[in-house]
C-alpha cells in the first residue's frame, strides 16, 4: 500500500474513533451493535491472489488503527478500537467479526477482531481464555 492510500486509511480511522465516541455517548452500544449487524460482511476469496490481498488488507487496517490511537485525543479501549477495525475492514471487504469475550472470577473481558477465526488485532490467548459472550 502506498503512503498515501496509507495516510489516507489512518485520517479515516481516526474518524472512526471519533465518530464511535459520539455514537457511544449518543445512543449506546446498542445502536453500534444494530449497525454492524446490518453491516455487509459477504467477502470471501475466490483464489490465493485475492486471499494474499485480503491479508494485506487486514494488515494495513490493523496498523493503521494503532497508529490512529496513538493521534487519538483521549485513550482508546479494546472495544472502541475493535469496532473501529470491525467497520474500516467491513468497508475494504474483508469479513471481520467483532468477538467479546470474559473471565467470571477474577472478572476481566475483552473485544477483539477475528477473520476466519484467526485474531487481527490482539493477542490469540484471548481467544483460549476467555469465555466468548458475544460476536457481531
Amino acid at each position: 500500500m502506498n503512503k498515501i492510500k496509507y495516510t489516507w486509511l489512518v485520517l479515516r480511522a481516526l474518524c472512526e474513533l471519533a465518530r464511535y465516541e459520539a455514537v457511544m455517548s449518543l445512543r449506546g452500544f446498542g445502536y453500534i451493535q444494530r449497525q454492524l449487524s446490518r453491516q455487509s460482511m459477504e467477502a470471501t476469496p475466490i483464489n490465493r491472489q485475492a486471499e494474499q490481498a485480503g491479508r494485506e488488507v487486514e494488515q494495513a487496517v490493523c496498523d493503521a488503527l494503532l497508529l490512529a490511537t496513538c493521534f487519538y485525543f483521549k485513550p482508546v479501549l479494546c472495544l472502541q478500537r475493535s469496532v473501529c477495525t470491525v467497520r474500516l475492514l467491513r468497508k475494504h471487504g474483508v469479513a471481520g467479526r467483532l468477538a467479546i469475550g470474559y473471565r467470571p472470577a477474577p472478572f476481566f473481558s475483552h473485544a477483539w477482531v477475528e477473520v476466519d477465526g484467526r485474531i487481527v488485532n490482539g493477542s490469540p490467548a484471548f481467544q483460549t481464555r476467555l469465555r466468548l459472550l458475544y460476536t457481531i
